[in-house]
């Protein structure tokens, strides 16, 4: 999750930039501590809030995930549950940790399309850990904001532009399907600031 400044947006109430107020009564901190509690006691994987430096909000290294306690709420939900999904990916598939090195843009487009499959992978993750605690009213919200990073993501690489995260937000993207998590041991790898970028 690259840093950006997604529009004001917090216990489930928000303003689109067109200066619309958008209700969503998603209480963000309370499913992020237990999406947080999931991801410790039943993985085995510690999340850390710490000082994370620019440009990253987030950050993994296979046994840690580490959040910059400077986010929102909503922030902090997407960014736990979507590193958590790129922890699993880590830790199953030796090829994984390798499509999420830094790649500078313009990525060729083969290249491209498996950095999205990649993407898409880790957000199906994140969705099973929701779905595994009974948390089902945020399948259109994790489904839209990951949208948004794809396509932030894929503008990036194709141009190597940065443009405003929120201009990329689409309400009803096309539903995540959740994919079941594999039994995996976390395995310490390297943080993004030590070259890896999600």
């Amino acid at each position: 999750m690259r840093k950006q400044a997604r529009y004001c947006r917090g216990g489930g109430f928000f303003v689109r930039p067109g200066g619309s107020l958008v209700v969503r009564m998603i209480p963000f901190a309370k499913y992020c501590a237990r999406i947080q509690e999931r991801v410790e006691q039943a993985y085995h994987v510690s999340v850390v809030t710490r000082d994370i430096p620019a440009p990253l909000l987030g950050d993994l290294d296979g046994l840690e995930i580490h959040i910059d306690p400077k986010v929102t709420p909503e922030q902090r939900l997407f960014l736990v549950a979507h590193l958590f999904g790129h922890t699993v990916q880590w830790n199953v598939n030796a090829g994984a940790f390798e499509i999420g090195k830094l790649f500078q843009p313009p990525v060729e487009e083969g290249l491209l399309a498996t950095i999205m499959e990649y993407e898409q992978e880790a957000a199906s993750y994140s969705l099973s850990v929701f779905h595994q605690i009974g948390i089902y009213d945020a399948d259109q919200w994790i489904s839209d904001y990951s949208a948004c990073d794809l396509a932030y993501l894929r503008h990036f690489y194709r141009t190597g532009e940065k443009k405003a995260f929120p201009s990329f937000w689409r309400d009803n993207a096309s539903r995540i399907v959740a994919k079941p998590i594999p039994p995996f041991t976390p395995t310490k790898r390297l943080f993004r600031a030590d070259g890896v970028v999600i």
